[in-house]
């Protein structure tokens, strides 16, 4: 699957945003990808993981995401690649792994995001699964929105369905916040909606 047949996706369900928004990062962008708009159609979900799927290619055991945003993404990842699929999520601030959720000593992660940006959270779960006697051998987003692979310098191999360079600004240098114009919080982290960066 090519790059614009996935951000046909997006557009068809409204998931690919314009204009000022604040990212789980505290960066601000023009750009948003809401994710749950696009995988909440299980069709377009399934489609969008078995081609990711295609394109992994180091050997895992099971699949694990962070809450909010890759739960639905983690799960039909692991479907695709038959594989069992968990998440962590944060209590306290804090990302941990509950839920009954364990892994065995030794087994290989396979750590997916729907979207990244820092890759902040997903260096937070590398830690839960390293002090769960597991490890991340491999890393993977449906949309990599950072143009890099932000885990090179933990040596581990990214696999992302698009990879796109989206403008991220710091907050103090954001030119529509120097226009006056009030950045957007649409993502898992607020009240009303689901994940997204």
């Amino acid at each position: 699957m090519d790059t614009e047949t996935v951000l046909e996706h997006f557009r068809a369900t409204g998931a690919l945003l314009e204009g000022h928004f604040e990212l789980s990062s505290g960066l601000h962008s023009d750009r948003y990808f809401q994710c749950a708009l696009v995988l909440c159609e299980p069709w377009r979900a399934e489609a969008l993981a078995r081609a990711f799927a295609a394109k992994v290619e180091t050997e895992v055991d099971v699949v694990v995401g962070p809450a909010m945003g890759a739960v639905v993404w983690a799960h039909e990842v692991g479907r695709a690649l038959g594989k069992r699929a968990l998440f962590t999520e944060r209590k306290d601030g804090v990302m941990s792994l509950r839920r009954g959720f364990g892994f065995r000593p030794g087994e290989r992660v396979l750590l997916v995001e729907d979207v990244l940006t820092t890759g902040g959270s997903a260096r937070e779960v590398i830690e839960v699964v390293e002090a769960h006697g597991a490890q991340v051998v491999a890393c993977g987003c449906l949309v990599n929105r950072s143009g890099k692979n932000p885990f090179a310098d933990l040596g581990l191999p990214l696999t992302e369905l698009v990879r796109l360079e989206v403008q991220t600004w710091e907050p103090s240098a954001c030119p529509r916040c120097a226009e006056g114009s009030p950045a957007v919080k649409p993502g898992s982290r607020t009240v009303a909606t689901g994940g997204g960066a």
